[in-house]
């Protein structure tokens, strides 16, 4: 880990505790979480998810076999119940068929196949992909989000115009690979971006502010 790295995890780490990272009781809440968790916030997921488990529907075959009306009104809270609802069933369409339900055989699975697997299913991208990989089958997997890229933009550490794997390869880059290390480091970079790095920062309140460049944060 680099000195950069190293103090800016360590400062993140004394002055917001570890933050137990994924919220959720089991791997197939935490897949079902990262479809929901897109484009809204983890308030409205946590109530889908309820509803989800009020209709004893968190079990792989459970979620195949009900239907489509019946799992958009359940996660409606989530917004954009209909997409949502199509990208759910092809991730556990791709669970129940390619390994017969089993979470703990996809673990199984190199990291980079399972990824390529991951972003061939409907409504998949790199974010959740790499989410599902990191916090449900505990493979090192850095997730990045807008939070990081903000964060990381506006300390100067990135260029404002880096996409996701730029940003993932300069984060990896200066990491040591660690399922722990990537999974507390995201968790952290969240809850700043919730705290302070928002559109409108409060870098004063920030523990980081004592890193932003000596002529004061680009906003981005």
């Amino acid at each position: 880990m680099s000195l950069t790295t190293q103090k800016f995890f360590e400062t993140l780490l004394d002055s917001l505790g570890p933050q137990h990272w994924w919220p959720a009781d089991s791997a197939l809440e935490v897949m079902v979480g990262a479809v929901l968790v897109q484009h809204t916030n983890w308030k409205n997921v946590e109530h889908a998810i309820n509803n989800l488990r009020e209709a004893n529907l968190l079990e792989v075959q459970k979620l195949v076999a009900a239907s489509d009306k019946q799992l958009e009104a359940l996660i409606q809270p989530a917004g954009y119940f209909r997409r949502k609802t199509k990208r759910l069933r092809s991730l556990m369409e791709f669970v129940a068929y390619e390994y017969q339900g089993s979470i703990e055989a996809m673990k199984q699975v190199d990291l980079v196949t399972m990824r390529e697997q991951l972003l061939g299913v409907h409504g998949i991208g790199p974010e959740t992909a790499d989410a599902i990989l990191l916090y449900a089958l505990e493979k090192p997997a850095l997730v990045v989000d807008t939070y990081t890229h903000r964060i990381y933009a506006r300390h100067g550490w990135i260029e404002d115009e880096a996409d996701y794997h730029q940003l993932q390869s300069h984060l990896a880059s200066e990491l040591p690979v660690d399922v722990d290390v990537f999974n507390e480091l995201h968790a952290l970079l969240v809850e700043v971006g919730k705290r302070y790095c928002r559109k409108t920062p409060k870098c004063q309140e920030c523990p980081l502010v004592g890193m932003l460049p000596e002529e004061g944060f680009v906003t981005v």
